[in-house]
């Protein structure tokens, strides 16, 4: 008999804070640089550098806890992570352990319409490593370097609670956590540059039991889709142990993206035992009310927020306000467009058609609309000239692509183009008298009832003004002709 299970997962997040310089020291936190450019005595780890805790990071910090619902600690603690690794010049990082910054949060989902919150347990920072680069295969010789650029860069680590119970409400879990981030500005959500990572915890019971079952870490996933896949594998193999009569093992795994599934990296009994203790050139962090308070007042809309009052203040649909407050530049360039225009469903529209298809198209990141070669102004100048009649929407869409193509305001594109449509209607009936006089058997047809035609009629009138007849006109007149 093959019994229910349910999942239980828990997500572990890095998120490398947008400061300029790292969290104990002056160097950038510049990404791509030359190898070991970016370092100094104190993120080397060289004897006597002593650390200078990073004001910026903590207040990207805070506002990020804040951001996730967090309950801050008026005071935190540093303490030294002990473990050798190459990466690690000191032999320990600086994180926080038993009294970390925030605690208590909440991420908020939706589980088939339906509202649910995903614990966040703690926030706390810590600096990061630096990056071992390998060249070569282990069985034909093999090279190891070492990048120290990243070492001490400002992180926060998030870790959730087990409330989640399938890789589809992960995967909703970091697209929300990822977007709270940028539009806080705290972290760019880069996976592939290493500027947000994930470890899943998983494991499996069966449905009804409260024990949690033995849970495997999950690490080296480095997108939101493989986050999915390596936990659907991992929920899979379990059960496939439990019900062949085995017993999972508490181990860290790896995700094999190639092979899609998951490898054994260490067991349990390889576990790191770490040795906290606090760091004793750091004194108690301590974050005031009046700070959080400032932060608080600081702090930008947040997407759920927004995308209720784009809802209620501009009576978009709850898909079309989801789509505009996808990232905070998306939403700001609506919003722009939308109080210049005063059409906020036209705009909207707009923007979730041919804009997002031109930005696709051209694989260009939309976490920076104010760089678009079309600005909320010149969209907003766009629908104003097809709701006075000078352009027709069909020609609106030539223009609009031009505007992105080239940067043109659209007046200067109609008139370079001669694109002012036709609204003349002693001009527009002269060209529907040329059209029915040139095709007689549709004529015919529409009149013996085949009144679908008028399309017909209708293209061959636009074609033979390069779209530019009012189309309002060529309907009334072609209707009122063909009726004889």
């Amino acid at each position: 008999m093959v019994h229910s299970y349910e999942a239980v997962i828990g997500l572990e997040c890095h998120a490398q804070l947008l400061t300029n310089s790292k969290l104990f020291c002056s160097c950038s936190t510049k990404f791509g640089e030359a190898p070991n450019i970016n370092t100094c005595p104190v993120c080397l780890g060289l004897p006597g550098a002593l650390p200078v805790l990073n004001r910026i990071a903590v207040g990207m910090a805070v506002k990020a806890a804040l951001g996730l619902n967090c309950r801050l600690n008026v005071e935190s603690q540093w303490a030294r992570k002990n473990y050798f690794y190459p990466d690690l010049p000191k032999g320990y990082q600086i994180s926080q352990y038993d009294r970390p910054l925030a605690q208590h949060g909440f991420i908020e989902i939706f589980v088939n319409g339906t509202p649910k919150r995903i614990g966040v347990q703690r926030i706390h920072m810590e600096e990061d490593a630096g990056k071992s680069l390998h060249e070569g295969f282990q069985d034909s010789g093999r090279n190891t370097y070492l990048d120290f650029n990243r070492s001490g860069v400002p992180l926060i680590e998030i870790v959730s609670e087990p409330d989640i119970r399938s890789s589809a409400e992960a995967y909703d879990y970091l697209a929300r956590l990822k977007q709270i981030l940028e539009f806080l500005e705290v972290c760019d959500g880069n996976m592939e540059e290493g500027s947000l990572r994930c470890d899943a915890n998983a494991s499996v019971r069966r449905v009804g039991e409260q024990k949690l079952g033995t849970r495997t870490e999950l690490k080296n996933i480095n997108s939101f889709r493989f986050v999915q896949k390596a936990i659907d594998y991992e929920i899979s193999r379990q059960i496939e142990v439990l019900e062949g009569g085995g017993r999972v093992t508490q181990e860290t795994r790896l995700w094999n993206s190639s092979e899609e599934r998951t490898v054994s990296m260490r067991s349990k009994e390889e576990a790191h035992d770490y040795r906290y203790f606090p760091d004793p050139d750091l004194p108690l962090l301590t974050v005031d009310a009046e700070w959080i308070q400032t932060t608080r007042r600081s702090m930008p809309e947040l997407p759920e927020a927004r995308r209720h009052r784009f809802i209620k203040e501009y009576a978009l649909s709850e898909y079309d306000a989801g789509v505009l407050t996808s990232t905070r530049s998306l939403a700001d360039f609506f919003e722009q467009t939308a109080q210049l225009s005063g059409q906020a469903k036209i705009g909207a529209n707009w923007i979730m058609g041919d804009l997002l298809r031109f930005y696709k198209d051209s694989n260009t990141d939309l976490k920076d609309l104010s760089k678009s070669p079309v600005s909320p102004k010149m969209l907003a100048e766009m629908i104003a000239l097809v709701e006075k009649g000078t352009i027709s929407g069909k020609i609106a869409k030539t223009v609009m692509e031009e505007m992105y193509k080239t940067g043109k305001e659209p007046q200067k594109i109609i008139e370079e183009q001669g694109l002012v449509q036709i609204s003349d209607t002693g001009e527009i009936e002269k060209i529907v008298d040329k059209v029915i006089e040139d095709h007689p058997k549709s004529v015919e047809q529409y009149r013996a009832g085949k009144t679908g035609t008028l399309g017909f009629f209708v293209g061959q009138v636009m074609k033979s003004t390069g779209g530019r007849a009012n189309p309002q006109t060529v309907n009334d007149l072609l209707r009122k002709k063909l009726a004889g």
